[in-house]
């Protein structure tokens, strides 16, 4: 059979590491498509093409020796399985290839990403085309990644567990026809002997009319600090065009001016979308919206916020004493929905509106059964614009020069930590690694995909300078340090709520991590930090994989975290998201003591044979029975006992809650 290529182009393929604990490997690869295999080589496609055509064998047919010389891997076409996109789901792609399609084989999965929607559409078809009459051929497949033990799409724990969407021979149809193969005639008799399935009805309305575009309005000012990038106006509209990934779109202003803006700083332009009324605060739980409120102290201050119940919507209201005796009272109503078309929103039975926004409106002037009118909006006091995933789109390296150092902050596991600035505007933490501390190389790869990891709970990671010894990372700085400090010096000071909300925040952090596949490792109130809002977030994810200190990295060692640690890590070095969820148990259990060591009176080897007779730390007096429930759950023996990171939010976020129901 020839080996002429049907398709040679270069793309990156993932690899894991044997351990399931190993980070995961993005490497660029030039991939061959012939009749009979699929294989990849070594290098960049000018280098590999040019190394290879020099073999005089290959232009005879016979690329055997060359193929030996270069090749790291090959698929027989008749063990393919099934090929076809990946659906990513919005999660993050840490690399610069943001198309993943999968090749599954034998046992396995190949998952390789390409550098656009028609590379992809070209080599996934062509694959179907080669491999459609192969016996082999799966009726399911996994449309999302295996990623950290499970798959995303099923969250089936099994790699080889039967798929969960029906695979489509001839390509997805949800999609728009592949293009077809450059060069290549459609073999008419194959043709007619497989005819290709019906299109699927056109959608309503469906036509070439041109899209229509998607407007969002900036919720922060944003001043662009690439010469690619764009301004943003808190206020502003823009259109966007093209979604380059979680973090970063592409935009044009009113202007024409086009350029990269932070996702984050924007909101979709809709009737519906509250997060663009000032009187909406997202991120507001029932005690921190109690307590913003008492601070403003004024009749008829109200928030709105998110509801326990996932989609929906709780006013809280502050009212004062009729008697004049100073005494408050702060109410909170759920925004109840009828059922049936169309639906309505009320507070009160009597007066149902079509909008949340036109239910606020009329409040703020009738308060028809609430305590008070809506008169006041109280927003969240932390309204200064959120961290950027880095500091620029695919910006991660950072100038030295572009430094200033300042004052001392602490010294950490791996080097000395200082506040400082990035061209003198922007306050940022800058831990310069001490030489032998880390794995440099391997952490700078993953320093990119920590790079993306964006979110309110979690610790920004700006960019690395690498160019340099020391090597600098450059993280969010965070005011008030580490939440075991904070908790040590105002020991005495926490309400229940407050306490809880601490536990939500790294909560919420968590949960992003175990939703984007990553595993903290090393979690405890020591690795969380306190910025001068009092938000908690969660630092030094994924860390610990670099660090060169044996009593670090060994059970038996001092400085390893046994006391945050479950069996299967101590035991066996079992990392996944939940060692994480037993390791949040014992930050719940330091948070409700008020920074106190857990096991303070047992060495590291004493608490493992504790651990494992089935010892568990004891209820803090702070603690009520079903919170210290919350902490007993975490620590079940069995991994797969263990709630997930959203499971826990709900609880957390339950026992902060109990509204008031809606008057009648």
């Amino acid at each position: 059979m020839s080996a002429e290529p049907l398709l040679e182009e270069t793309l990156i393929k993932r690899s894991q590491q044997k351990k399931r604990t190993s980070p995961l490997n993005y490497k660029e690869r030039l991939f061959v498509l012939t009749k009979s295999r699929l294989t990849y080589y070594d290098g960049r496609a000018e280098i590999q093409k040019i190394h290879l055509r020099s073999f005089p064998f290959w232009k005879n047919g016979n690329a055997h020796s060359a193929d030996k010389k270069f090749r790291r891997g090959s698929i027989e076409l008749s063990s393919i399985r099934c090929a076809e996109i990946v659906k990513n789901g919005g999660g993050i792609i840490p690399c610069q290839n943001k198309y993943p399609f999968q090749v599954v084989h034998d046992t396995n999965t190949l998952y390789v990403f390409a550098p656009s929607h028609d590379s992809r559409s070209l080599w996934v078809q062509s694959l179907k085309e080669e491999i459609k009459d192969n016996p082999v051929v799966s009726a399911k497949f996994h449309p999302q990644f295996w990623q950290e033990g499970a798959w995303l799409c099923c969250r089936q724990a099994e790699k080889l567990a039967p798929g969960c969407e029906e695979y489509n021979l001839f390509g997805d149809i949800s999609r728009k026809p592949l293009p077809p193969i450059p060069g290549e005639e459609r073999n008419n008799e194959r043709q007619q002997r497989r005819p290709a399935p019906p299109l699927p009805p056109a959608a309503e309305g469906d036509n070439d009319e041109e899209v229509e575009e998607e407007v969002v309005v900036a919720l922060f000012d944003h001043p662009g600090t690439e010469p690619h990038d764009l301004s943003l106006v808190k206020g502003d509209e823009y259109v966007i065009l093209d979604k380059c990934d979680v973090n970063w779109y592409k935009a044009r202003n009113k202007y024409s001016e086009e350029g990269y803006i932070p996702s984050n700083y924007i909101t979709e332009k809709t009737s519906g979308n509250l997060v663009q009324f000032v009187w909406y605060s997202k991120q507001v739980n029932r005690n921190q919206a109690e307590e913003l409120l008492r601070k403003e102290d004024k009749e008829g201050s109200f928030i709105v916020r998110d509801s326990s119940t996932p989609g929906a919507y709780t006013v809280s209201l502050y009212a004062k004493s009729a008697a004049g005796d100073g005494v408050a009272a702060i109410k909170h109503y759920h925004i109840k929905e009828t059922q049936g078309s169309p639906q309505q929103f009320y507070l009160a039975e009597k007066h149902l509106f079509s909008s949340i926004p036109d239910l606020i409106e009329y409040h703020k002037h009738n308060a028809a059964g609430l305590v008070a009118r809506l008169r006041y909006p109280v927003g969240k006091q932390d309204k200064s614009a959120p961290s950027t995933a880095g500091f620029s789109y695919e910006k991660w390296e950072i100038n030295p020069s572009e430094l200033t150092f300042m004052k001392e902050l602490g010294s950490g596991q791996f080097g000395l930590v200082r506040l400082g600035k990035w061209r003198a505007r922007h306050r940022v933490a800058i831990k310069a690694i001490r030489e032998g501390a880390m794995y440099e190389e391997d952490f700078i790869e993953e320093a990119k995909v920590m790079m993306r990891l964006s979110h309110p709970k979690l610790v920004q990671l700006y960019g690395v300078c690498s160019q340099q010894k020391p090597i600098y990372i450059v993280t969010e700085f965070m005011e008030h340090g580490c939440l075991l400090n904070f908790l040590r010096q105002r020991r005495g000071s926490f309400s229940l709520g407050s306490l809880l909300s601490i536990c939500l925040d790294v909560c919420e952090g968590m949960e992003h991590l175990e939703a984007n596949g990553f595993i903290h490792r090393d979690l405890a109130a020591r690795n969380c930090l306190v910025n001068d809002s009092l938000v908690v977030k969660v630092s030094d994810f994924g860390m610990t994989r670099y660090v060169l200190d044996d009593q670090y990295t060994s059970s038996s060692g001092a400085k390893f975290p046994v006391k945050w640690s479950p069996p299967e890590v101590f035991n066996f070095c079992k990392y996944s998201s939940k060692s994480d969820v037993w390791s949040y148990g014992v930050l719940m259990w330091e948070v409700f003591t008020e920074g106190r060591m857990p096991f303070e009176q047992s060495q590291n080897h004493e608490v493992v044979t504790l651990v494992t007779k089935g010892l568990r730390l004891y209820r803090p007096k702070l603690a009520t029975p079903a919170i210290y429930d919350i902490m007993e759950l975490s620590w079940h023996e069995r991994p797969d006992e263990r709630p997930s990171f959203s499971m826990l939010c709900l609880m957390i976020y339950d026992a902060l809650e109990g509204d008031t129901p809606p008057p009648n």
